[in-house]
Protein backbone atom coordinates (compact mmCIF):
# COMPACT_ATOMS: atom_id res chain seq x y z
CA UNK A 1 0.00 0.00 0.00
CA UNK A 2 1.18 3.43 -0.88
CA UNK A 3 0.06 7.00 -0.79
CA UNK A 4 0.27 9.30 -4.19
CA UNK A 5 0.46 12.74 -2.88
CA UNK A 6 -0.33 15.07 -6.04
CA UNK A 7 -0.88 19.01 -5.28
CA UNK A 8 -2.05 18.42 -1.93
CA UNK A 9 -4.07 15.33 -2.73
CA UNK A 10 -3.37 12.38 -1.01
CA UNK A 11 -4.14 9.19 -3.43
CA UNK A 12 -4.24 5.63 -2.24
CA UNK A 13 -2.96 2.83 -4.19
CA UNK A 14 -1.52 -0.81 -4.53
CA UNK A 15 0.88 -2.70 -6.36
CA UNK A 16 0.87 -6.55 -6.07
CA UNK A 17 2.82 -8.85 -7.95
CA UNK A 18 5.65 -9.03 -10.83
CA UNK A 19 5.52 -8.94 -14.55
CA UNK A 20 4.10 -6.85 -17.43
CA UNK A 21 2.09 -3.80 -16.05
CA UNK A 22 -1.53 -3.64 -15.42
CA UNK A 23 -3.52 -0.16 -14.08
CA UNK A 24 -7.17 -1.32 -12.95
CA UNK A 25 -9.84 1.51 -12.03
CA UNK A 26 -12.58 0.94 -10.32
CA UNK A 27 -16.28 2.03 -10.48
CA UNK A 28 -18.31 5.10 -9.15
CA UNK A 29 -18.90 4.65 -5.51
CA UNK A 30 -16.44 1.41 -5.28
CA UNK A 31 -13.27 1.16 -4.46
CA UNK A 32 -10.29 -0.98 -5.16
CA UNK A 33 -11.19 -3.88 -3.39
CA UNK A 34 -13.44 -4.71 -5.72
CA UNK A 35 -10.22 -5.62 -7.89
CA UNK A 36 -9.50 -8.45 -5.16
CA UNK A 37 -9.97 -11.48 -6.86
CA UNK A 38 -7.78 -10.37 -10.07
CA UNK A 39 -5.34 -9.42 -7.69
CA UNK A 40 -5.28 -13.03 -6.25
CA UNK A 41 -5.78 -14.54 -10.09
CA UNK A 42 -3.04 -12.70 -11.62
CA UNK A 43 -0.39 -11.31 -9.44
CA UNK A 44 1.57 -14.36 -9.85
CA UNK A 45 2.49 -13.06 -13.98
CA UNK A 46 1.76 -9.65 -13.60
CA UNK A 47 2.13 -6.38 -11.96
CA UNK A 48 -1.02 -5.30 -11.04
CA UNK A 49 -1.67 -1.51 -10.00
CA UNK A 50 -5.31 -0.77 -7.99
CA UNK A 51 -5.90 2.36 -6.31
CA UNK A 52 -8.72 4.81 -4.89
CA UNK A 53 -10.10 7.75 -6.71
CA UNK A 54 -10.15 10.87 -5.28
CA UNK A 55 -13.33 11.15 -2.77
CA UNK A 56 -13.29 7.10 -2.68
CA UNK A 57 -12.03 4.43 -0.13
CA UNK A 58 -8.75 5.68 1.50
CA UNK A 59 -7.79 8.38 -1.13
CA UNK A 60 -8.79 12.04 -0.04
CA UNK A 61 -11.40 14.28 -0.33
CA UNK A 62 -10.25 17.52 -2.01
CA UNK A 63 -12.34 20.81 -2.69
CA UNK A 64 -15.54 20.67 -5.32
CA UNK A 65 -13.28 22.42 -7.92
CA UNK A 66 -10.70 19.06 -8.05
CA UNK A 67 -13.04 16.68 -8.96
CA UNK A 68 -12.89 16.26 -12.66
CA UNK A 69 -11.97 13.85 -15.73
CA UNK A 70 -8.53 15.68 -15.99
CA UNK A 71 -7.41 15.59 -12.38
CA UNK A 72 -8.35 11.86 -12.39
CA UNK A 73 -6.24 10.97 -15.86
CA UNK A 74 -3.77 12.90 -13.56
CA UNK A 75 -4.00 11.06 -10.83
CA UNK A 76 -3.48 7.60 -12.96
CA UNK A 77 -0.50 8.93 -15.16
CA UNK A 78 0.93 9.96 -11.44
CA UNK A 79 0.51 6.94 -9.88
CA UNK A 80 2.60 4.97 -13.25
CA UNK A 81 5.20 7.41 -12.90
CA UNK A 82 5.30 6.66 -8.86
CA UNK A 83 5.92 3.30 -9.82
CA UNK A 84 8.60 3.66 -12.92
CA UNK A 85 6.53 2.34 -15.89
CA UNK A 86 6.26 4.60 -18.60
CA UNK A 87 3.47 2.30 -20.48
CA UNK A 88 1.10 -0.56 -19.35
CA UNK A 89 -2.48 -2.16 -19.93
CA UNK A 90 -4.66 0.10 -18.54
CA UNK A 91 -7.94 -1.09 -17.81
CA UNK A 92 -11.69 -0.50 -15.58
CA UNK A 93 -15.19 -0.75 -14.67
CA UNK A 94 -18.35 1.48 -15.33
CA UNK A 95 -16.48 5.14 -14.32
CA UNK A 96 -12.78 3.45 -14.12
CA UNK A 97 -13.53 2.12 -18.02
CA UNK A 98 -14.54 5.26 -18.78
CA UNK A 99 -11.81 6.92 -17.21
CA UNK A 100 -9.70 4.63 -19.10
CA UNK A 101 -10.99 5.99 -22.49
CA UNK A 102 -10.30 9.18 -21.05
CA UNK A 103 -6.79 8.34 -19.96
CA UNK A 104 -6.09 6.98 -23.72
CA UNK A 105 -7.44 9.78 -25.30
CA UNK A 106 -4.71 12.29 -23.26
CA UNK A 107 -1.56 9.31 -23.14
CA UNK A 108 -2.23 6.69 -26.51
CA UNK A 109 1.46 5.95 -26.06
CA UNK A 110 1.47 4.97 -22.59
CA UNK A 111 -1.19 2.01 -23.32
CA UNK A 112 -0.62 -1.13 -23.71
CA UNK A 113 -3.69 -2.15 -23.99
CA UNK A 114 -6.77 -1.66 -22.96
CA UNK A 115 -9.62 -3.54 -21.30
CA UNK A 116 -13.24 -1.64 -21.05
CA UNK A 117 -15.94 -3.25 -18.62
CA UNK A 118 -19.48 -2.64 -18.78
CA UNK A 119 -18.85 0.88 -19.50
CA UNK A 120 -20.46 3.11 -21.69
CA UNK A 121 -18.21 6.28 -24.00
CA UNK A 122 -20.20 8.85 -22.77
CA UNK A 123 -22.55 11.15 -25.71
CA UNK A 124 -22.26 12.84 -28.76
CA UNK A 125 -25.66 14.69 -28.16
CA UNK A 126 -25.26 18.09 -25.94
CA UNK A 127 -29.44 16.72 -24.65
CA UNK A 128 -28.54 13.20 -23.75
CA UNK A 129 -25.27 14.69 -21.56
CA UNK A 130 -27.01 17.39 -19.82
CA UNK A 131 -29.67 14.48 -18.89
CA UNK A 132 -26.85 12.41 -17.57
CA UNK A 133 -25.02 15.77 -15.39
CA UNK A 134 -28.61 16.59 -14.34
CA UNK A 135 -28.48 13.19 -12.88
CA UNK A 136 -25.34 12.88 -11.81
CA UNK A 137 -25.47 16.28 -9.28
CA UNK A 138 -28.48 15.05 -8.06
CA UNK A 139 -26.90 11.76 -6.95
CA UNK A 140 -24.14 14.14 -5.13
CA UNK A 141 -26.42 16.37 -3.58
CA UNK A 142 -28.51 13.13 -2.15
CA UNK A 143 -25.59 11.59 -1.04
CA UNK A 144 -24.41 15.18 0.59
CA UNK A 145 -27.71 15.68 2.38
CA UNK A 146 -28.82 11.80 3.30
CA UNK A 147 -25.18 11.02 4.04
CA UNK A 148 -24.45 6.70 2.75
CA UNK A 149 -28.31 6.05 3.40
CA UNK A 150 -27.92 7.26 -0.43
CA UNK A 151 -25.99 4.89 -1.49
CA UNK A 152 -27.06 1.73 -3.99
CA UNK A 153 -26.59 -1.92 -2.93
CA UNK A 154 -24.60 -3.01 -5.78
CA UNK A 155 -21.87 -5.97 -5.20
CA UNK A 156 -18.81 -3.69 -5.91
CA UNK A 157 -20.44 -0.73 -3.54
CA UNK A 158 -21.59 -3.10 -0.72
CA UNK A 159 -17.90 -4.59 -0.42
CA UNK A 160 -16.46 -0.83 -0.05
CA UNK A 161 -15.51 1.07 2.79
CA UNK A 162 -15.40 5.25 2.25
CA UNK A 163 -14.44 7.86 4.68
CA UNK A 164 -17.01 10.55 4.17
CA UNK A 165 -20.20 10.32 1.58
CA UNK A 166 -19.41 14.05 1.28
CA UNK A 167 -16.05 12.58 -1.27
CA UNK A 168 -18.82 10.50 -3.23
CA UNK A 169 -21.26 13.38 -3.52
CA UNK A 170 -18.23 15.64 -4.70
CA UNK A 171 -17.07 12.67 -7.34
CA UNK A 172 -21.08 12.38 -8.54
CA UNK A 173 -20.62 16.38 -9.81
CA UNK A 174 -16.95 16.58 -10.91
CA UNK A 175 -16.12 13.09 -12.02
CA UNK A 176 -19.39 10.92 -13.45
CA UNK A 177 -20.30 14.17 -15.10
CA UNK A 178 -18.92 15.03 -18.56
CA UNK A 179 -17.63 17.88 -20.46
CA UNK A 180 -17.68 17.19 -23.85
CA UNK A 181 -17.70 14.38 -26.79
CA UNK A 182 -14.14 14.29 -26.42
CA UNK A 183 -13.90 10.35 -25.32
CA UNK A 184 -16.55 9.09 -27.91
CA UNK A 185 -15.12 10.79 -30.58
CA UNK A 186 -11.93 8.93 -29.61
CA UNK A 187 -12.94 5.63 -30.10
CA UNK A 188 -12.17 5.14 -34.21
CA UNK A 189 -8.62 6.20 -33.30
CA UNK A 190 -7.38 3.73 -30.49
CA UNK A 191 -5.21 1.74 -32.32
CA UNK A 192 -4.28 -0.67 -29.04
CA UNK A 193 -5.74 -3.93 -28.82
CA UNK A 194 -8.93 -3.55 -27.08
CA UNK A 195 -11.24 -6.05 -24.69
CA UNK A 196 -14.51 -4.70 -24.43
CA UNK A 197 -16.65 -7.16 -21.42
CA UNK A 198 -19.86 -6.83 -20.30
CA UNK A 199 -22.23 -8.98 -18.32
CA UNK A 200 -25.14 -10.59 -19.93
CA UNK A 201 -27.34 -9.16 -17.74
CA UNK A 202 -26.07 -5.52 -17.62
CA UNK A 203 -29.26 -4.23 -19.80
CA UNK A 204 -28.62 -0.34 -19.40
CA UNK A 205 -24.62 -0.88 -20.72
CA UNK A 206 -25.27 -3.43 -23.33
CA UNK A 207 -26.20 -1.00 -26.35
CA UNK A 208 -22.97 1.00 -25.10
CA UNK A 209 -20.90 -1.81 -24.79
CA UNK A 210 -21.91 -2.50 -28.67
CA UNK A 211 -20.93 1.02 -29.91
CA UNK A 212 -17.70 0.48 -28.29
CA UNK A 213 -16.77 -2.69 -29.62
CA UNK A 214 -17.84 -1.64 -32.95
CA UNK A 215 -16.05 1.39 -33.29
CA UNK A 216 -12.84 0.20 -31.83
CA UNK A 217 -10.78 -1.25 -34.68
CA UNK A 218 -10.42 -4.52 -34.43
CA UNK A 219 -11.95 -4.68 -30.69
CA UNK A 220 -12.31 -8.40 -28.91
CA UNK A 221 -15.90 -8.09 -27.21
CA UNK A 222 -16.90 -10.94 -24.63
CA UNK A 223 -20.18 -11.36 -22.65
CA UNK A 224 -19.94 -12.83 -19.54
CA UNK A 225 -23.60 -14.63 -19.12
CA UNK A 226 -25.49 -14.52 -15.72
CA UNK A 227 -23.64 -11.25 -14.92
CA UNK A 228 -24.49 -8.20 -14.05
CA UNK A 229 -22.74 -4.70 -14.03
CA UNK A 230 -20.38 -6.02 -11.87
CA UNK A 231 -19.19 -8.95 -14.14
CA UNK A 232 -16.04 -9.78 -12.04
CA UNK A 233 -17.85 -9.98 -9.16
CA UNK A 234 -21.24 -12.11 -10.39
CA UNK A 235 -18.88 -14.22 -12.41
CA UNK A 236 -14.86 -14.03 -11.42
CA UNK A 237 -14.07 -17.36 -13.30
CA UNK A 238 -15.16 -16.63 -16.43
CA UNK A 239 -14.06 -12.94 -16.08
CA UNK A 240 -10.55 -13.88 -15.68
CA UNK A 241 -10.78 -16.48 -17.97
CA UNK A 242 -11.66 -13.27 -20.44
CA UNK A 243 -8.82 -11.40 -18.99
CA UNK A 244 -6.43 -13.98 -18.93
CA UNK A 245 -6.80 -14.87 -22.89
CA UNK A 246 -6.59 -11.08 -23.69
CA UNK A 247 -3.57 -11.04 -21.81
CA UNK A 248 -1.83 -13.90 -22.71
CA UNK A 249 -2.46 -12.78 -26.71
CA UNK A 250 -0.26 -9.73 -26.42
CA UNK A 251 3.34 -9.01 -27.86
Amino acid sequence: MATLHRNGVGIHYEVHGEGPTILLSHGYSATCRMWDGQVAAFKDRYKLIVWDMRGHGQSDTPDQSAFSEAETVADMNSILDACGETSAVIGGLSLGGYMTMAFHLRHPSMCRALMLFDTGPGFKKNEARDAWNQRARQRGDDLESQGFAALGGSDEVRMSQHRSALGLARAARGMLAQENAGVINSLPGIAVPTLVLVGANDTPFLVAMDYIAGKIPGAQKVVIPDAGHASNLHQPAAFNAAMGGFLAGLR
